[in-house]
């Protein structure tokens, strides 16, 4: 890393001075922290459970809920048999992936959740989405045995996401974007903050209000964004995408965050058993995952090589074998991933930021 820059870990320390953030909904008052402000997560209020509905899945709404980051604790499993459960929040947010439990056995999981209008795409209308905070229990056999929401301290750290389709909060299934499953590799304490949208090009973020302009004032020292711009780059000029990435780092940076780009996921497009120039994201400015690596050098910037990941597993598989991780046998679309495919991707961006090591390790999940 290089000097200068602030990660994570600097805001987390100031933190530990800051006073636990008030319970916002009805109940018994949350947890002290332990050791960091908190890490704890508040206390089940069993009045919580009251909203929600539905066995399979059980949906838990709170729409009083204002737009900000939220603690969340949630006790999974049933006190009368087995359990397999998956907990969402928002916009099919996976937020801990499957907990299975034994007869009677409770598990316990923390978690941060922003809860933003609108609630999935940040290039789609105001009001879009539920009004507060659903929760949504799914999974083989879901059961939730108790809930507690409380604010989330104002300087909790906050992971951005900008980005495409590809990153972004898909609505509706199957289209799920890897930033939709990034937030179940973290615990309580670190807020990821998804502010990609489908169709998005480093031209469009840059010109268009409700994206970056819109983000920056949500950074604040010790934050991370990572930057996923390519996919629909086709038409922008060599000079300009890189100028614009530039731009990028360049204005995160001035708020204190840590910028860092990521290379795009690769199609799949096949030529026998490699990925053609369209799978690799290459126009007529070029590789597109080249210029974003050479502005990462230039810039003296943390770089993720998501392209060269995902064409190492892509073409390890295959063309046959790796369609299970896009829409290929579904609509015949090579770009978009499925939950699946959305879940290998984030797995592959989470290890690379953990070697990053600008998140401290006390706030990854189990």
């Amino acid at each position: 890393m290089s000097a200068g820059r602030r990660p994570v870990a600097r805001l987390a320390a100031a933190a530990l001075c800051a006073a636990t953030a008030a319970t916002v909904l009805a109940g018994p008052p949350a947890q002290a922290a332990v050791g960091w402000p908190g890490l704890a997560g508040p206390r089940p209020d069993a009045a919580l459970l009251e909203r929600c509905t539905g066995t399979d899945p059980v949906v838990c709404t709170y729409p009083d809920l204002p737009p900000g980051h939220y603690d969340v604790t949630v006790m999974l499993g049933d006190r009368h048999g087995t359990a397999s459960t998956q907990v969402q929040a928002e916009a099919r947010r996976l937020m801990v992936d499957t907990v299975d439990t034994a007869d009677g056995e409770l598990a316990r999981r923390t978690f941060t959740v922003n809860v933003r209008d609108p609630e999935s795409q940040q290039n789609q209308p105001a009001g879009e989405g539920t009004p507060g905070l659903t929760l949504t229990f799914t999974g083989d056999a879901p059961r939730v045995a108790g809930i507690g929401i409380r604010g989330a301290d104002e300087r909790t750290p906050r992971l951005a996401l900008l980005g495409d389709s590809t990153v972004t909060d898909q609505g509706g299934a199957p289209y799920t974007g890897w930033g939709q499953r990034l937030p179940a590799h973290f615990g309580l304490g670190v807020s990821v903050v998804n502010h990609s949208g489908s169709g998005e090009s480093t031209v469009s973020v840059l010109a268009k209000p409700e994206m970056f302009d819109a983000l920056l004032p949500q950074l604040r020292p010790g934050d991370v964004a990572l930057v996923q711009l390519a996919h629909n780059d086709k038409a922008t000029t060599a000079e300009q995408y890189r100028a614009n990435l530039t731009e990028i780092v360049e204005r995160v940076r001035a708020t204190g965050a840590t910028p860092v780009l990521v290379t795009p996921i690769v199609r799949l497009r096949f030529d026998g058993d490699q990925l053609n120039p369209t799978g690799l994201i290459e126009t007529a400015a070029g590789s597109l995952p080249q210029h974003v690596r050479d502005v990462a050098v230039d810039l003296d910037a943390d770089l993720i090589d998501l392209t060269a990941l995902s064409e190492e597993l892509v073409e390890g598989l295959g063309p046959v074998d790796a369609q299970p991780i896009y829409l290929i046998r579904e609509n015949g679309d090579r770009t978009h991933t499925s939950w699946y495919g959305a879940g290998v991707y984030a797995d592959l961006v989470a290890g690379e930021l953990r070697r990053l090591g600008l998140v401290p390790e006390r706030y990854w999940g189990p």
